[in-house]
């Protein structure tokens, strides 16, 4: 009995820490979709190419001091935003527009998207698409889900609406959103650094200052090691693989 019981707690612990392994929508192995170019994770190449990514934001410090880091070394990065947060900082998004960085869209509200409908999708993506393009004139064509879930109507839909989907490379979430440590961050990135690579970070949703930190050792490290920080359709673009684009 007792064995019973400790079944059930382990299922229960694993539905709540990993959603996705009740969804009701197929979710097809990574390698379906990276073969119609519909995800992608991280890009095969052997040039010294790395895209940063920032989640959650803009903040108006942390966005604000991470651009700062950026520019100092001329590096560019990509910013997943939420459309909520946008719409409270829209200048904030025009700057980082303006000098260079790519606004990607991480939906309005950053709600989990398990179980979410087509139309609750379009809804959230179309908000901040709208929201995105008053701030920067710029249309967003890249899109990350919440958390990384994704499943077949999170891909369809995003597809439908001319986005491509962004993820991270499995080996490069640096976890700043767990406020691990400076150490920490820089050591979930900094050993595992491949070319092609797609890194996780955050500039909002919580206090971001071990990520700014972290930032200020990991991004002249990079350089110094020869690796060009892009944004992620740059990387895309330097790499030829315009083709994972085609089913847009």
């Amino acid at each position: 009995m007792r064995k019973l019981l400790w079944v059930v707690l382990v299922i229960n612990m694993l539905v709540l820490l990993y959603p996705s392994l009740v969804s009701t929508a197929e979710t097809k192995d990574r390698y379906d979709y990276e073969q119609t170019g519909k995800a992608i994770w991280d890009i095969p190449t052997k040039k010294p190419l790395i895209a940063l990514t920032f989640d959650d934001g803009p903040h108006p410090i942390y966005t604000e001091k991470i651009m700062e880091i950026l520019d100092r070394y001329d590096a560019k990065a990509t910013f997943f935003v939420t459309g909520e947060q946008v719409e409270k900082l829209p200048d904030v998004v025009k700057k980082a527009a303006e000098h260079g960085h790519e606004i990607g869209n991480h939906t309005y509200h950053h709600v989990p998207l398990l179980g979410i409908s087509k139309s609750e999708l379009r809804s959230e993506i179309k908000q901040t698409e709208k929201l995105i393009v008053e701030a920067t004139g710029v249309h967003p064509r890249l899109f990350r889900p919440v958390a990384g879930y994704y499943d077949d109507v999170i891909i369809e839909t995003a597809a439908e609406e001319q986005y491509q989907v962004i993820m991270w490379s499995w080996h490069q979430d640096s976890r700043d959103w767990a406020n691990p440590g400076v150490g920490k961050i820089i050591r979930n990135v900094l050993p595992n650094v491949h070319p092609g690579d797609i890194i996780l970070f955050h500039d909002a949703g919580g206090k971001r200052v071990q990520t700014v930190q972290a930032l200020e050792v990991i991004i002249p490290a990079l350089i110094e090691d020869g690796y060009e920080l892009v944004t992620v359709t740059d990387l895309i673009k330097l790499t030829n693989h315009w083709t994972l684009f085609e089913h847009l």
